[in-house]
């Protein structure tokens, strides 16, 4: 059960769990900003093209020069110019002009006109084929995204072996699959180690215990050798709480793959019959209203986080008066256990520390008849192989609150 240190020397860490960032409706990605880029890089060459087009066509037209002829004598007749009768040619020749120069202007308008209009058509064309070509180009990535999501720790054995030419992201995914390979050979090594500890810690410890209450049974031995042998045998079943305590920890940092639904409700029910004699003894009243809260998951494993979590909070409750309230439901999409007690004061600055092994609050490591320092690492580490997490907050007046949650 987890214990409490003496005040940490490092600068104290943040109490409050983050938890996954929200991500927002719009993320700038990588094939976003491609798209961009190509689609701004044709768009101002387009601009660039455009202008140089207008400016040749004005210059061919000649917009603001003369007219390459003067009308001498004769009438001119006009249904876009206006020429009114009996002009003298001298004045008919500017008019003439003005109005070729007028037309000469709305060709090149309309041409500039036509032209956006083409641009605009083309850029979208161009944002559109530039988003299809990233997304081509990067789709490599892609799929070693989704293999890295799809990797958890007992299902290494995933590779993406990316098919194609031997370029920059060719040589990724070949260095990610070596990285899985080493990785699995190591987790492999982990549990082998794991399976053989768990062998050969078990046995010495059960024949010790054998022994001792063997010892322990016989009338006749002296009471000073029994009082020796009751000793040795609390040492003993501590030993035995530290090993299953460690073995439960190692297995618990993996994912779990086979998953069954489970009841928090019926979970923290069982916990709290568990604890209800020790809570008795302690003189520690239980409450809480348990509604049902159905998650998928090892219910042995979920089982071992309310048991810890309800343990450790009647083992540090007030000496009278004390209260341990365990309450499930189901709030914002999610599954919630929260255990709270009344019980000595804990800074907000030490409580993420209750979460490291082996970790107590102004006690010693060892001798405490409290646990063996490693229920909230467990019950930390189950969380987060369930895909969800735990938080600890002072309560006002003293003891705590442990809100978990886990995804249904």
């Amino acid at each position: 059960m987890a214990t409490l240190p003496a005040p940490p020397t490092a600068p104290p860490k943040p109490t409050w769990d983050p938890g996954e960032p929200e991500r927002p409706w719009f993320r700038p990605t990588i094939r976003i900003r491609l798209t961009l880029l190509y689609g701004g890089m044709f768009l101002i060459a387009g601009i660039l093209l455009l202008s140089i087009i207008y400016l040749l066509a004005a210059q061919a037209v000649q917009v603001g020069s003369q007219l390459p002829f003067k009308i001498v004598s004769g009438s001119v007749t006009s249904d876009v110019c206006n020429f009114p009768a009996g002009t003298p040619p001298d004045k008919f020749n500017v008019l003439a002009n003005d109005c070729v120069n007028e037309q000469r202007q709305h060709a090149l308008d309309e041409l500039l006109t036509r032209s956006l209009f083409a641009l605009v058509g083309l850029s979208v064309i161009a944002f559109a084929f530039g988003y299809a070509m990233a997304g081509r180009v990067l789709s490599p990535l892609g799929e070693i995204t989704r293999t890295a999501r799809r990797v958890v720790g007992s299902d290494l054995s995933r590779r993406i072996e990316l098919d194609g030419p031997d370029d920059e992201l060719k040589e990724l995914a070949d260095t990610f699959d070596e990285m899985l390979e080493r990785l699995e050979r190591a987790f492999t090594a982990q549990q082998r180690f794991v399976g053989n500890a768990s062998h050969e810690l078990r046995t010495p410890l059960a024949i010790n215990r054998t022994l001792l209450e063997v010892h322990l049974s016989d009338p006749g031995a002296p009471d000073e050798l029994k009082q020796l042998g009751k000793t040795l045998l609390a040492t003993n079943e501590r030993s035995e709480q530290l090993v299953e305590g460690l073995l439960l920890l190692a297995r618990s940092e993996n994912q779990i793959v086979e998953r069954k639904p489970v009841d928090l409700a019926e979970v923290a029910t069982r916990a709290v019959d568990q604890a209800r004699g020790e809570a008795e003894a302690k003189g520690v009243e239980f409450r809480g209203r348990r509604a049902p809260a159905l998650v998928q998951g090892n219910g042995v494993l979920l089982e071992r986080i309310a048991l810890n979590l309800v343990q450790n909070a009647v083992r540090y409750n007030v000496a009278e008066g004390g209260w341990v309230e365990v309450d499930t439901e189901i709030a914002h999409g999610q599954a919630v256990l929260v255990v709270s007690n009344t019980g000595p004061v804990v800074p907000a600055y030490e409580i993420d520390n209750l979460f490291e092994p082996f970790r107590r609050l102004r006690q010693e490591r060892t001798g405490s008849d409290k646990g063996v320092g490693l229920g909230l690492s467990i019950a930390r580490s189950v969380a987060r192989a369930h895909g969800g997490r735990i938080i600890a907050e002072p309560r006002e007046g003293g003891g705590l609150v442990m809100r978990v949650t886990l995804p249904v």
